[in-house]
């Protein structure tokens, strides 16, 4: 749950520190005390875009820090996973900006990605505006209430698998079927290049040796000139090297009965003698061998240039590609002769995959259905302490071809009357209606998703007197499960029943207007109900009815 909020420098909030408390809690304010930017700000934790132009004016960087209780929660998998160190007591979450436009993320104080915090954010805290009322008319989020209360994950997580590799083998099969027909059509001029390559022979890896050879050959003068010379210094009898070496150890060993260091001399000159011997060997062998024959250079360069042409007119630089191209022209000539076997393999295998994908839809199907009807029922439950005795709510579960989520498509059909048929419940029900509605699902799937804290902003539009004292009670309830709820609310009758309250209020300073968060005593908390009951007047009448709603708690 969140512990404890800071903000400093955000729009109207100069600082802002506060704590928060565990079960149902209030917040009240005037129409533009400030509320909404209190949850702006909270909305930065949860990984929300970021506009440099909410820095407070006159300041150059503005912070958001929250602390989080999370020892009821089982979440440490996400924070391995994540190499951040975990406190399950004090898990701190902040978000800073700078006038710059500059953005960063951290989580227990190690820098994050947007993407990470809002991930995380995800899991702490869910905030109910006015504005998700409008999902309650999209399908998907109608069907994914559904499969949340059907608790069905590894079910939708069975078929979902099966129906990937239902779609993979099915888009294998288009592309086989289109390689296959455009083989078809173009089978004589594929049958032209692989006989093309074919014939040519290619060998890899012969291209860097006759390139090689090519310029051995067409250097074949230079090179003999070099090893003629190299032969001559080293082996001519008058001045070559290996003369002039011989007779230097005949001279050392000569004195070496005088000169004992004369011995070892005359051994290191001998084996520099014996080495450059072996070296003129070698390049007296070269010179024999090198011979300069122009028809075999005239080879050579056709052969290459075969090669070269070959690579241009296939788009690659290698032998080892035009083997590759040899070898895909002839897999698509064998495909035009044996095409239809492999289609027909891969067309049983798809037909095979979507039985299994039928029988995986069919499971899912079936506990959703026993969910709707168990949602059916706690909803008309809801429904009618909420001031609705006539409601009907009915969740229609219709076939249709497969798809990610199944074969399921989901309507909720809602009528507040006896004799009004039912209809889409986003079509049909009032802005109170649909609030409580909301508030209704929210109730049963907070029993589900193990969220530390729901903030309901404004839930009770469109509502008044008992029905709120009834949402009020409905969150009171939720807030008793491991949970902490906090409603922002206009209605006396349901901030009477927070077990903390909060107040918004906006300060003139000569510095400009500031936001201020205080949390209420209880003298505090009756002014506050008598304020809302009776405007700016407070009247006895008002405290004295704000005081029996604190005591009907």
């Amino acid at each position: 749950m969140l512990k404890q909020l800071y903000i400093k420098n955000y729009t109207l909030i100069e600082e802002l520190d506060i704590e928060f408390h565990e079960g149902f809690s209030v917040v009240t304010g005037e129409t533009g005390a400030g509320k909404s930017i209190i949850l702006g700000a909270i909305g930065l934790l949860l990984g929300q875009r970021a506009d440099s132009k909410a820095i407070k004016a006159g300041t150059d960087r503005c912070v958001v820090e929250a602390h989080f209780d999370l020892s009821r929660y089982e979440m440490q998998g996400f924070f391995k996973e994540n190499d951040i160190e975990f406190d399950a007591s004090d898990t701190i979450v902040r978000r800073e900006l700078t006038a710059a436009g500059k953005s960063r993320a951290f989580i227990n104080d190690t820098p994050v990605s947007l993407a990470l915090m809002k991930e995380l954010g995800e899991q702490l805290v869910d905030i109910h505006s006015q504005h998700q009322n409008l999902l309650l008319g999209k399908q998907d989020f109608q069907l994914e209430v559904v499969d949340i209360l059907a608790k069905d994950e590894k079910e939708l997580e069975a078929y979902q698998q099966l129906f990937k590799e239902y779609k993979a083998t099915e888009q294998h099969l288009s592309a086989i079927r289109e390689e296959i027909e455009q083989s078809r059509r173009e089978s004589d001029f594929l049958q032209f290049q692989y006989e093309e390559l074919s014939d040519a022979r290619l060998v890899d890896g012969e291209q860097e040796e006759l390139e090689a050879k090519s310029d051995t050959m067409t250097h074949a003068e230079d090179i003999k000139q070099a090893l003629y010379e190299s032969d001559a210094a080293l082996s001519d009898d008058e001045n070559g090297v290996l003369s002039a070496l011989r007779r230097s150890v005949s001279s050392l060993g000569s004195v070496k009965n005088v000169l004992p260091a004369a011995s070892e001399l005359s051994e290191r000159v001998e084996n520099c003698y014996i080495e450059l011997k072996d070296v003129a060997s070698d390049i007296n062998g070269l010179l024999e061998n090198v011979d300069f024959d122009p028809s075999e250079l005239d080879a050579v360069n056709m052969r290459l240039d075969k090669i070269y042409n070959l690579q241009k007119k296939y788009h690659t630089d290698t032998v080892a590609g035009l083997l590759e191209t040899q070898s895909d022209l002839e897999r698509r000539l064998a495909n035009i002769e044996n095409g239809d076997e492999a289609v027909a393999e891969l067309e049983r295998k798809l037909e095979d995959l979507m039985a299994k994908c039928r029988q995986k839809a069919d499971v899912l199907t079936a506990k959703r259905e026993r969910a709707a009807r168990e949602i059916e029922k706690q909803m008309c439950e809801k429904l009618v302490l909420l001031g609705m005795p006539n409601v009907r709510f009915e969740i229609d579960i219709a076939r249709e071809p497969l798809s990610r989520m199944g074969q399921d498509k989901v309507a909720f059909l809602f009528s507040a009357n006896k004799l009004t048929p039912l209809q889409s419940v986003a079509q049909v029900a009032s802005g109170g209606e649909i609030a409580r509605v909301m508030l209704s699902l929210k109730a049963m799937i907070s029993g589900t998703v193990k969220l530390p804290t729901i903030i309901f902003d404004e839930i009770d539009t469109g509502v008044s007197g008992k029905i709120a004292e009834q949402m009020a009670r409905i969150m009171h309830e939720m807030g008793l499960q491991n949970r902490q709820v906090v409603s922002i609310t206009h209605l006396p009758q349901i901030a009477a029943l927070g077990n903390t309250h909060y107040k918004v209020f906006k300060e003139d300073t000569p510095q400009g207007t500031v936001s201020h968060m205080q949390m209420l005593n209880d003298d505090e908390r009756v002014m506050e109900l008598a304020q809302m009951l009776s405007g700016s007047n407070v009247t006895e009448a008002a405290i004295e009815n704000a005081r029996q709603l604190l005591d009907n708690r």
